[in-house]
């Protein structure tokens, strides 16, 4: 499932095909309704009534690129949507309507002192779809279209795996699963749009749920690499899923983040937090929607996040799958 939710493209905003994907497996395992906004707000009946409302959410989009302008000589210039480091973009192969293009920029031997010592911007990038020009180029893609990376999904090393939009595709696997299965009390679960630009489906969702209790299953950037050390690193791949105390949206509910780490605890689960405030998901617009809800967030650690490169370790995706089954009957009551 994880392989066909991140082959699936879905930019902020052009989540239909991750969208469809996934109210096809959900179908005949629960009630589900689509809002103005293209989010998907599932509601699954348990064995019993709880006392809490608890609502589950992952976000559908990914980081995806937008064509702005196309010059006479039909290169495509275009602007992210959402995250994305100048630096992971450049020669990278992108796919546009079918098409594959190349993100390209000035030759090094053209670059200027001063450009050759900085980073590239994007708008001195552009994409090139093999167009001679600007009448042949439009032939294949229109302002307003998105490009996607074009990336493989490789299992390789020890366990890990290598993609595009594992944030958060992973999430929504783990929503589907937990959907699919046996559920002790009556759950909410929310797929949402646009999170990457700003967290736009999870405030309406949120909304009209209106929860006390609420749980997001994301990816986090690890930066368990070469050269960094202590708690620059963050969080690690195999460290387990993490369970994060601050964000720069969200302060998260402490009682929440207590049980988390003791019920790790009590069932030998590997779980690990944050050690660097930074970032964000959609707990920043679940939290301070309507009356308000406590929040929780369990994230699977991921290297070079937002990239074409993505990397996570099955091992962490196992615990935190172990850890969403003791944890959820807790938040209930």
């Amino acid at each position: 499932m994880l392989k066909d939710l991140c082959m699936l493209n879905g930019a902020s905003g052009r989540e239909f095909e991750v969208r469809e994907y996934i109210l096809n497996a959900v179908k005949g395992y629960c009630e589900c309704e689509t809002d103005p906004l293209g989010s998907v707000i599932a509601f699954k009946k348990g064995k019993k009534r709880p006392k809490n409302k608890v609502m589950l959410c992952a976000h559908m989009d990914e980081v995806a690129f937008i064509v702005t302008y196309i010059t006479d000589d039909g290169y495509l210039k275009f602007r992210p949507v959402g995250g994305i480091d100048p630096l992971a973009v450049l020669g990278r192969a992108v796919r546009i309507n079918g098409r594959i293009g190349v993100i390209g920029s000035k030759a090094v031997h053209q670059l200027s002192e001063e450009e050759a010592n900085k980073a590239p911007d994007f708008k001195e990038l552009f994409i090139d779809i093999g167009a001679s020009d600007r009448e042949q180029a439009l032939k294949y893609v229109s302002l307003g279209d998105n490009a996607y990376f074009e990336s493989e999904y490789i299992n390789f090393g020890d366990g890990f795996i290598k993609s595009k939009a594992l944030d958060d595709r992973i999430g929504c696997m783990l929503l589907t699963e937990l959907i699919k299965g046996e559920l002790e009390y009556d759950t909410y679960f929310c797929f949402n749009v646009q999170e990457e630009v700003g967290l736009r489906g999870a405030a309406c969702t949120s909304f009209g749920v209106q929860s006390d209790v609420s749980v997001i299953l994301e990816s986090t950037t690890a930066a368990d690499i070469s050269g960094v050390s202590g708690a620059e690193r963050c969080c690690v791949l195999g460290g387990g899923p993490v369970v994060s105390f601050m964000d720069s949206r969200t302060v998260y509910d402490r009682r929440l983040y207590n049980i988390a780490l003791e019920t790790a605890k009590e069932n030998g689960i590997k779980v690990q937090t944050k050690t660097v405030i930074a970032g964000g998901n959609d707990a920043g617009a679940v939290q301070t929607s309507g009356k308000g809800s406590r929040v929780l967030a369990v994230s699977l650690p991921c290297r070079y996040i937002h990239s074409a490169a993505s990397v996570v370790k099955e091992s962490d995706i196992e615990e935190t799958r172990k850890l969403l089954k003791v944890l959820l009957p807790k938040l209930y009551d």
